[in-house]
């Protein structure tokens, strides 16, 4: 996908997640309406860079009569409606590595939960005892709480994050890996921000 800004992927994403809601395409006024933007002169100026990065069209020629994700865009959302957002890879001890663009995965059902999820791989081994290997991909519900005994998506420091099965008492949060080579990561509750649970678990035996 083509590099937007943040209010241009806002107005992209409502159309892709909506274009069904709308009997017809919906017109400047009726975005400006949706997204609670009050300058329609803003508004067409960011539908203008989407129109030239080929995502959306207008209809019938004209912005007037309404706008529509492009031909390829309405593909790219049909193949991405089961799927879940790809955000980077994790590892113990390592932040999540940031993507650019969005990338999609397909994921089943009974790999989801009924909650946002997202999809991130696995780089190295500190959970290998749990059947999580280097390569893998986890689907992660996205909140930030959980159970003992639960693996999640832990924010260390605000800086790093790491994949580890957690318990939590007063005054400390253990970060314990499934890896008998490894230790117990011990912190202050201040320093752990949960950002997901685990939730599925994906696996490719195709030679790289």
């Amino acid at each position: 996908m083509t590099e937007l800004t943040r209010r241009q992927r806002q107005i992209f994403e409502f159309l892709r997640d909506n274009y069904e809601r709308f009997a017809y395409p919906p017109t400047l006024d009726e975005l400006c309406e949706s997204l609670g933007m009050a300058s329609r002169g803003s508004l067409h100026k960011h539908i203008s860079a989407l129109i030239d990065a080929g995502l959306i069209e207008p209809f019938a020629g004209s912005k007037q009569t309404g706008i529509r994700l492009t031909v390829q865009a309405q593909r790219d959302y049909a193949a991405c409606e089961h799927a879940l957002p790809y955000v980077g890879k994790i590892a113990a001890g390592k932040p999540i590595e940031a993507l650019a663009d969005v990338h999609y995965l397909p994921v089943p059902e009974l790999l989801k939960s009924d909650k946002p999820c997202y999809v991130l791989q696995v780089k190295g081994d500190s959970m290998k005892e749990a059947g999580i290997f280097d390569g893998d991909w986890v689907v992660i519900e996205q909140r930030d709480y959980a159970r003992n005994g639960e693996i999640v998506v832990a924010l260390i420091d605000n800086h790093e994050a790491t994949l580890k099965y957690i318990e939590q008492s007063p005054g400390k949060v253990l970060l314990i890996p499934a890896n008998s080579a490894m230790t117990t990561q011990i912190y202050a509750p201040e320093q752990v921000q949960i950002q997901g649970i685990l939730v599925g678990q994906m696996r490719s035996y195709r030679a790289h």
